[in-house]
């Protein structure tokens, strides 16, 4: 009976990873959803309970890492042990950085926090428990995180980091047989660029990229679960992901034409 973890559930790709591991598992899940939304989390659970799964909903910040460990002893306490842990919560941001005053600098800090941080501090409380049951860990990064995209200088920032933590700690399990997958979303028809933070470090309400052919949050969540159940190194999602990532080690003045390319006319630096 799988165990899993899934924080940022309360909506977009982890509200439907939770509702397509309820649909695959059915009673034989036991699901713990974490965010900072309890009405919708609690909507979210109730979903997949009526699938039939076994939910438990902890709120969770996971910016705060008492709250972060809180998390994993309250699920390990209910299920009595963990096979998988998703580290999808996020935020997004969209600023030229040149528009950033000092005084609201510290947004950037936050935004690791949650993004980094966050998976950090949920990884390390769980490894005890998935190295026991030679589990799997899920890092939700971004194409941000292979590519440098201008006016994401903070976002690209921390998924930059989080790809380099999960790929050393890879190697580190490898002997004690737990898995980690590192998923690189692209554009995804969500909402989490519009709850983003702008440059004065407030929710951005827009968002800064053209969105044409955005990928589903229901394809994006079958990749990432089917990169975790085959344990995957990486899931790098889109062709136009796979090609950015080869182009950039032999054509980089390309790949930054591109990424500039793909920003909204209104939002390109001058």
């Amino acid at each position: 009976m799988p165990r899993i973890i899934i924080t940022g559930a309360s909506d977009g790709i982890g509200a439907e990873m939770a509702r397509q591991l309820a649909q695959a598992h059915q009673s034989r899940l036991q699901l713990t959803l974490a965010a900072r939304n309890t009405a919708n989390l609690e909507a979210v659970a109730q979903q997949c309970r009526a699938l039939g799964a076994q939910v438990l909903v902890v709120p969770t910040d996971v910016s705060e890492e008492a709250q972060c460990r809180a998390l994993i002893d309250a699920a390990v306490q209910q299920f009595g042990g963990l096979d998988a842990l998703i580290n999808n919560a996020g935020v997004s941001a969209h600023a030229l950085f040149e528009e950033v005053s000092a005084e609201d600098l510290g947004w950037y800090e936050r935004l690791m926090r949650i993004n980094l941080w966050g998976s950090v501090w949920c990884t390390h409380a769980a490894l005890p428990h998935l190295k026991a049951s030679r589990g799997a860990i899920v890092a939700v990064s971004s194409l941000a995180g292979l590519v440098g995209v201008p006016g994401r200088t903070a976002y690209s920032a921390s998924k930059f980091a989080m790809s380099g933590f999960f790929e050393a700690l890879r190697i580190e399990l490898k002997p004690a047989g737990v898995s980690v997958t590192t998923a690189y979303p692209g554009v995804v028809n969500t909402r989490i660029r519009y709850h983003g933070y702008n440059a004065r470090g407030e929710a951005a309400g827009v968002s800064g990229l053209k969105e044409d052919g955005a990928m589903s949050a229901q394809e994006c969540a079958r990749l990432i679960i089917d990169g975790m159940q085959r344990r995957q190194r990486e899931v790098v999602m889109s062709s136009k992901g796979k090609l950015g990532r080869f182009m950039k080690l032999i054509a980089p003045g390309l790949v930054e034409k591109i990424a500039l390319a793909a920003l909204k006319d209104d939002v390109k630096p001058h």
